[in-house]
């Protein structure tokens, strides 16, 4: 019996079920029970009837997780896995940037620790970023973080001026302008898209800008189009399944690594190997303290109300 035979056979056993964002790798995707961004992967951890739920994906994923699911076991293949963008913003100087402006509404993208989740007023992800962004009175001024990059691109879309944190993603900022440009004068019928957590150079580039689960919408849309692809590489595998005839392209990096794109090393750490290990032994589990998981699912809740 292979690994993927395994891990379906120890999910049947154990009653849990495998949530994967779409930049893992292309074999945890095809074990995954659900696939999706990280809207779609909150709702279905809302959800889930499961008694564990694997988080193939980062840290602050499988927190989300666990603060939906306080009674179930939620478990990550490698708490290595991590995120640049939630490293960006430490609770103590969030907390202390709110208290520099009070009467502010904390909107927090979904790329945070619990902690900057338990600071805010509610949280939101980069698929429905400019309805929860709209939702709050034209009067009320709004800190937004920590990525600069979606809050500069839903200022420019809103017109609402923001109060920004000086965060960012290293996979989405690792884009090469000078070569995505090179690219597409070779490939000058592929239309770019673009994630909005990209710099906003990148952005100006892009005839689609939109969450991971917008993208693969776009070009499900438009399956005769041919596309450059600004985000982490990992979304091509679902995409090239949904639009198997369409050509498609990762947008350059700044680096020379082996697929010459753009890659979340925090993402890769996670292996179909660790994924078998962590559900066998169900470790290493996530666990979040309860006064912080209390603050935090406030926000939280207030963004899938939100988004139905």
């Amino acid at each position: 019996m292979g690994l993927k035979e395994k891990i379906i056979q120890l999910k049947k056993d154990k009653n849990a079920v495998i949530l994967a964002h779409y930049y893992q790798t292309a074999d945890i995707q095809d074990v995954a029970d659900y696939v999706g961004d990280s809207l779609g992967l909150s709702q279905k951890a809302a959800e889930t009837e499961a008694d564990i739920i694997v988080f193939a994906g980062v840290h602050f994923m499988a927190e989300t997780a666990k603060i939906l699911n306080p009674t179930k076991t939620v478990v990550l293949p490698d708490l290595k896995a991590g995120c640049s963008l939630a490293d960006s913003c430490p609770p103590e100087a969030f907390s202390a940037f709110i208290k520099k402006h009070p009467n502010h509404v904390v909107i927090t993208y979904v790329n945070c620790s619990a902690e900057i989740k338990a600071l805010s007023d509610i949280v939101c992800t980069s698929s429905n970023a400019l309805k929860i962004v709209e939702s709050v009175p034209k009067d009320v001024p709004i800190i937004f973080a920590p990525d600069k990059n979606l809050g500069k691109y839903i200022m420019k879309k809103t017109g609402r001026d923001l109060l920004l944190w000086d965060g960012s993603c290293i996979v989405h900022e690792a884009f090469s302008i000078d070569k995505l440009i090179e690219l597409h004068k070779k490939y000058p019928d592929h239309k770019i898209i673009a994630h909005p957590e990209s710099e906003e150079h990148i952005l100006n580039t892009a005839t689609y800008i939109g969450s991971t689960s917008g993208m693969i919408n776009y070009v499900k849309k438009y399956p005769q189009e041919k596309f450059i692809v600004a985000t982490e590489a990992g979304i091509l595998h679902k995409m090239q399944q949904e639009v198997p005839q369409t050509e498609l392209i990762p947008a350059p990096a700044h680096e020379d690594n082996t697929c010459a794109c753009s890659e979340c090393g925090f993402m890769k750490v996670n292996t179909m190997q660790k994924l078998y290990d962590c559900l066998l032994n169900e470790s290493p589990q996530i666990e979040v303290a309860e006064e912080i998981r209390k603050k935090a699912l406030l926000p939280i809740e207030r963004m899938l109300e939100l988004s139905k």
